[in-house]
């Protein structure tokens, strides 16, 4: 393999919103921080957006705040390559790791920029698998300066984001790993990108490698180890030209209709898939975010509100696939922005993509049941200002696991009703005053109402907001939402319900435009200007049932700096905490805590893992578990008793950097390619994570 130039030293950059690389802005989400909210709404308003330019016809600090509680030294680290190393000793944190929660008696991560994954003293991992990595017969091995779309077809994709491990039957041992591919970042993948022309094979391993996978996975009896079982029968790549079925009161419509697909029910490929779901039934669902970014020439109002620009895109996939140019197919973006359902035990079924569930950039969707045996599939939209929603099935979960069981199970995301999000706080609005500062009665907290948008049935749906058809509502539910009153919120991202107490939580990752001129203001549930470290919602259902229509809510914890007084941890000491910055994908153990990985850390420190106890005695008292490589962001995660699994998604995605000039050389160390990847973090005494 070819020797690459020195490692470049430092964290990634400050001076992209949410302390994001300019690389991670171009690639991830087409500098979407850098252009107008597409929400200018003052949800007041459609307008003539739908009836008008969208016609049926028309449109054919590092700051190391480690006390007493949270003091554990560096850790344990996976330099580079596959190795635990030993970390110092860990001090007097070690002294009172019995003083938390269960499951988060460890020793806490001090914040750091290191260029490598940092876990607790006494823990230990390894690299499940790479990017690259072949997982399909006949797939070769990794090949950094010969790579083909052939190849990449049979090989783990790039950027792993969301994350589910499922039981694998008669095979003792093994398990069913499904990851996302969220997207692509060219410039640290082929040597010598030129950004302006890239070549059609580059473009079509680019496709390749974005979309889904799926990998058997064999854990190691003594320790939380998880290798790869290449070429397994259950092996599958979804890829952005594998065909999807569109299913719900949208499939069919007008406006999913192409020169390709005039039925408006077929779709090839899957996009910018970021977080997801494990469904009770046994499959797993993936949420499409910035699909905007893939299509050029967008100049409609109905582009505009979803992020398009009227220019060229920054892949330049339009120059080889005429679907990604809405000049030319103005109704393919619609076909994307979807919730995405695949059946990881049938590597020949048709994944679906489910259009009751709306459309608008889905951080991912976590299911509850209801009392009934219901799901409700919780999701938020990842922008600025945008909303968060439930879907209530009107149908019935079946407990079999036969064929016929798998396949009506997978039509319980088509009927149903939509919701969206109204919050209303509970303190005079003087005492809201972007600071952060706690208002008089300790906490930031209020009560909800869900709107309805669209009821769908077997026989058709009906649409609750007025001016809009049914269709409109599922197609363009960014609209809907704003007319119907919705609350804007910043960066609603991912939600889970506790498995324990029922309680939901969203993750806000932050929104520096809060509270600027012409933007929406503070207020109670989004409560400080330039908000750049995000907070974390807490919502308990009417009678802790799924599919009521109001709830409570409080800010559960408001992040950043424990020093800084405009933060807040469900109440618990702030000397006693880790800080943390930018929450976005959450997670639960079996203990009921809540773990929190982060996206764009604005204290100075890499990205990490953090779990926090919600009840009891400790509820808010957080812990760092993990950091980041350089660059990279903790996707992911999932928690079970015996390890804990984190994507490391864009290692080395720092401003300036190359494959000619890497920022990190995570996994496999000096003269290799920067590789996304999963890892698995075990206990080295055979012990349960945490206890």
């Amino acid at each position: 393999m070819r020797k690459l130039l020195p490692l470049i030293t430092g964290s990634k950059a400050g001076s992209h919103p949410g302390g994001r690389s300019a690389l991670t802005c171009r690639f991830r989400c087409g500098d979407a921080c850098f252009h107008e909210v597409p929400n200018t709404s003052d949800n007041e308003y459609v307008g003539d957006v739908i009836s008008g330019a969208v016609s049926r016809r028309s449109i054919v600090r590092a700051a190391a705040v480690v006390t007493a509680v949270t003091a554990a030294g560096t850790g344990a680290v996976l330099a580079q390559g596959e190795s635990a190393v030993a970390a110092p000793p860990a001090g007097r944190g070690s002294e009172k790791r019995a003083r938390s929660a269960r499951g988060l008696r460890f020793g806490a991560v001090a914040p750091n920029t290191a260029d490598r994954v940092t876990v607790p003293e006494g823990y230990g991992q390894n690299v499940v698998i790479r990017w690259g990595d072949p997982i399909l017969r006949g797939a070769p091995e990794f090949d950094p300066d010969n790579q083909t779309a052939k190849a990449q077809a049979g090989q783990f994709g790039y950027n792993n984001d969301f994350l589910s491990l499922l039981p694998l039957e008669r095979e003792r041992g093994r398990q069913v790993l499904v990851s996302n591919h969220e997207y692509t970042d060219e410039v640290l993948m082929f040597q010598g990108y030129d950004p302006e022309n890239p070549t059609r094979e580059q473009v079509e391993i680019a496709w390749a490698a974005h979309g889904l996978g799926v990998v058997v996975v064999e854990g190691e009896r003594r320790t939380g180890k998880l290798t790869a079982v290449p070429r397994h029968r259950l092996n599958r790549r979804i890829t952005a030209t594998t065909e999807f079925r569109v299913q719900g009161p949208a499939a069919g419509s007008e406006f999913l209709k192409t020169s390709a697909d005039p039925t408006g029910t077929k779709v090839l490929g899957t996009l910018n898939n970021c977080s997801g779901g494990t469904t009770p039934w046994g499959t797993t669902l993936h949420g499409e975010e910035n699909v905007d970014q893939y299509f050029a020439h967008g100049t409609r109002a109905t582009d505009k509100r979803y992020g398009l620009k009227p220019g060229a895109t920054e892949r330049k996939w339009e120059r080889f696939d005429r679907r990604f140019d809405v000049a030319k197919e103005p109704n393919e973006p619609h076909r994307f922005g979807y919730v995405v359902e695949l059946d990881p035990y049938d590597p020949e079924s048709t994944p679906v993509k489910h259009t009751a569930i709306g459309r608008f950039k889905h951080e991912g969707a976590s299911i509850a049941l209801t009392p009934d045996g219901r799901p409700v599939a919780y999701s938020g939209d990842d922008s600025r200002f945008e909303y968060f929603y439930k879907f209530v099935s009107s149908k019935r979960m079946r407990r079999g696991n036969s064929r016929a069981d798998r396949e009506y199970n997978m039509t319980l995301l088509d009927e149903g009703t939509l919701y969206v999000a109204k919050l209303t706080g509970d303190s005079p609005a003087e005492s809201i005053d972007g600071s952060g500062k706690l208002p008089a009665d300790g906490e930031f907290d209020g009560s909800g109402t869900w709107i309805p948008l669209a009821t769908a049935t077997a026989d058709g749906a009906e649409s609750h907001v007025e001016g809009m058809t049914a269709e409109e509502v599922f197609v363009f539910t960014r609209l809907a939402a704003d007319k119907a009153g919705a609350t804007k919120m910043d960066r609603p991202e991912d939600i889970e319900p506790s498995p324990r107490t029922g309680k939901v939580y969203l993750a806000l990752t932050n929104n520096v435009d809060r509270g600027l001129d012409g933007k929406a203001p503070a207020d109670e549930a989004n409560p400080r200007k330039a908000n750049k470290h995000g907070s974390v919602l807490e919502l308990t259902e009417k009678r802790n049932n799924p599919a009521a229509t109001k709830f409570g809510w409080l800010l559960f914890l408001v992040a950043g700096d424990p020093e800084d007084p405009a933060t807040y941890f469900g109440g618990f000491p702030k000397d006693q905490v880790s800080p943390i910055s930018c929450p976005d994908n959450v997670a639960f153990d079996s203990h009921g805590n809540l773990w929190i990985s982060t996206d764009g850390n604005e204290l100075g420190s890499h990205d990490g893992l953090f779990g926090v106890a919600t009840v009891g005695r400790y509820r808010g008292q957080l812990k760092q578990f993990l950091t980041m490589p350089t660059g990279a962001e903790t996707c992911g995660p999932l928690v079970q008793d015996r390890r804990v699994l984190v994507a490391v998604q864009h290692p080395g995605e720092v401003d300036g950097a190359s494959v000619e000039k890497p920022a990190s050389t995570w996994p496999d160390g000096p003269g290799t390619l920067v590789r996304p990847s999963v890892v698995s973090v075990w206990r080295e005494d055979g012990c349960d994570i945490g206890v």
